[in-house]
């Protein structure tokens, strides 16, 4: 028997990945993109120097040389999705059928909200400036010398994956919904996010000697010694075709 191959090619989805887990080897939370975008829009911020006088040296040099850093990357995409593949098959989703994307949006929006901590940490984080007695008595004020400060709150690490030329972490900077349809109970069928992430440089993480930590920088690197290596390739190709019209065979 004849088997057969399909031509057509693999596709690899776009995903944030998510690493939130108290764990020593956290367990990702993917969102795969229902559909990959159909643009990425990149930004890179090239630092400046203050202009603050204090140049040394040739100031009009150090002004267009300066680079302490790597510029700052940023991402813009925007991800459709739709319910209406999975509503045709209602049995296998009834997920869907309740909540359309909701639950799509709702995964992506919870990546801009800061983890849950500590509900008995943070009441003694600040928020209880008084302790009460019993019933009728009077209130005790704690010591501020002792009280403990309040804990920042911070959002989850997550990478950008979008094939494996590039895979950073990123924070999430802007986002907006654009719901489109709705099902009888209103809750979103169709929908559009704008999604904006910026770049995070190992540099400006606090290296905490963690596993996400340390896969945040791994990957950060492997994709900054991509570009350097396409680069390369680029020049080295570029060097051979001017040379090539001046050999003499």
């Amino acid at each position: 028997m004849a088997i057969g191959y399909s031509r057509s090619p693999i596709l690899i989805k776009g995903a944030i990945i998510q690493f939130s887990a108290p764990l020593f080897v956290p367990i990702p939370n993917i969102i795969i993109f229902q559909y990959n975008p159909e643009s990425l829009s990149r930004t890179l911020d090239i630092w400046k120097p203050p202009d603050d006088g204090k140049a040394k040296g040739d100031p009009e040099r150090e002004a267009l040389l300066s680079q302490p850093q790597n510029p700052e990357e940023s991402f813009n995409i925007v991800l459709e999705l739709d319910a209406t593949d999975d509503l045709e098959n209602p049995l296998a989703h009834p997920q869907t059928v309740i909540t359309g994307v909701a639950d799509r949006i709702a995964a992506l929006e919870m990546l801009t909200y800061p983890a849950k901590g500590d509900s008995f940490g943070s009441l003694l984080g600040g928020s209880l400036t008084t302790l009460e007695a019993i019933p009728g008595g009077t209130s005790v004020s704690p010591d501020p010398s002792t009280a403990l400060p309040p804990k920042r709150k911070t959002v989850p690490l997550v990478l950008f994956f979008f094939g494996p030329g590039r895979i950073v972490p990123v924070r999430i900077t802007t986002f907006t919904v654009d719901e489109q349809a709705f099902s009888p109970t209103l809750y979103p069928i169709r929908a559009k996010v704008t999604v904006g992430m910026k770049v995070l440089d190992p540099a400006g993480l606090r290296d905490d000697n963690t596993f996400v930590y340390q896969l945040a920088k791994a990957c950060y690197n492997a994709t900054l010694g991509q570009k350097e290596t396409l680069a390369l390739i680029r020049n080295g190709e570029n060097a051979i075709d001017a040379i090539t019209p001046l050999l003499p065979f």
